[in-house]
């Protein structure tokens, strides 16, 4: 799209900082890479806004580290991407938590941000089966 950055290569950009912070257990640096009226939604309630990140993210096991796989990116508009992630959390003291992420990325002078974080996790959904009763539907791979 006329000179701008890989969109992928956007949304690695701002992921690999955030696992870093993650696997660092960096709450405010976690939390930076935020806007500052970014909707987040882990696995507790939501928040509005960097403190609410950070808060998440230092109430998280030390330990706690994070590995991700870009399943879709699309840019929205030259400032706005959208990822679709899986994301494995591990632990020290319990298995490895599978997830999905949806990120909504904003470009704010010349940093992305995250303005919208959304984890959910699938395998939770109806007892592992889908809408209509039966096993989870199968998952294109790349």
């Amino acid at each position: 799209m006329n000179g701008m950055p890989d969109t992928e290569a956007v949304l690695r950009g701002v992921l690999d900082r955030w696992k870093a912070g993650v696997d660092g257990h960096e709450p405010q640096r976690i939390a930076a890479l935020f806007t500052v009226d970014a909707t987040f939604q882990g696995l507790h309630p939501y928040s509005v806004g960097r403190q609410g990140v950070a808060d998440y993210y230092a109430s998280q096991p030390p330990g706690l580290t994070a590995a991700y796989r870009v399943l879709e990116s699309r840019r929205l508009s030259a400032d706005v991407v959208l990822g679709y992630l899986d994301v494995d959390f591990g632990f020290t003291d319990r298995p490895t938590l599978h997830v999905k992420l949806g990120v909504v990325l904003v470009r704010s002078g010349d940093e992305w941000l995250i303005g919208h974080y959304q984890v959910s996790r699938l395998d939770q959904v109806l007892g592992g089966r889908d809408l209509a009763g039966g096993p989870p539907a199968a998952r294109p791979r790349r």
